[in-house]
């Protein structure tokens, strides 16, 4: 997994993650995450190059998610592919995270 920051602004953030969200990677990501929230008040999630994500990696998105919304501001995700949206629409989180 590759994850790569990319700040439109100084508080909105765009974090793409490619390849695979599993056990080994997610705190990866959620460590990326973590650093920029602070001083976000937007965080994308570019999801175009994310193939598999378990439920380790929703997690990830879940605590993100409410961190945010917390704090309020916004996580989204963006670029969903066809069989990430089919694991969020099983698992309940396409009613839960923000995906545009």
């Amino acid at each position: 997994m590759n994850v790569y920051v990319k700040a439109e602004n100084t508080t909105d953030i765009t974090v793409q993650v490619e390849g695979r969200v599993d056990t080994t990677t997610a705190p990866d990501l959620e460590g990326e995450i973590n650093s920029v929230m602070p001083k976000a008040n937007k965080i994308t999630l570019d999801c175009s190059k994310l193939i598999y994500i378990s439920s380790a990696g929703l997690r990830v998105l879940l605590s993100a998610h409410k961190a945010m919304a917390k704090k309020g501001g916004r996580f989204e995700l963006c670029n969903v592919g066809e069989d990430i949206m089919e694991i969020f629409s099983i698992t309940g989180f396409s009613k839960i995270l923000n995906i545009k």
